[in-house]
């Protein structure tokens, strides 16, 4: 009698689009098809919640994702691998906005409070 091994469960690939919430990522796979009737090619996106125990990945990242148990109310993914990291990971990100507009007002951001120009 062969010894039992584990089922082959179903891995999808994508993109990491967030990672605000701790040890789960929010991974983009988009898929192509053609519309059975009119043969135009269709695009849609769906969105997984996916299980990061060492949180390895980060905004951008193609990641590959398998299929496991229910974890939590919409978390039934985990990641398997990082595939290749973002360009930018790592860079902070500025508003530019606000600082051209605090340039030109010649005030400090008033909406964060314990700095000074706080009200």
């Amino acid at each position: 009698m062969t010894s039992p091994t584990r089922h082959d469960r179903r891995t999808l690939i994508g993109t990491v689009t967030s990672v605000k919430t701790e040890k789960t990522i929010t991974v983009e796979v988009v898929r192509t098809f053609k519309h059975a009737k009119y043969g135009k090619y269709l695009r849609r996106r769906k969105r997984y919640l996916a299980h990061d125990e060492e949180r390895k990945a980060q905004v951008g990242d193609q990641v590959e994702i398998a299929s496991t148990r229910p974890l939590s109310k919409r978390k039934r993914w985990r990641l398997v691998t990082v595939l290749s990291k973002a360009s930018l990971a790592g860079v902070e990100v500025v508003d530019l906005a606000a600082q051209v507009m605090a340039e030109i007002t010649g005030k400090a951001d008033e909406g964060k409070p314990g700095e000074e120009g706080a009200r």
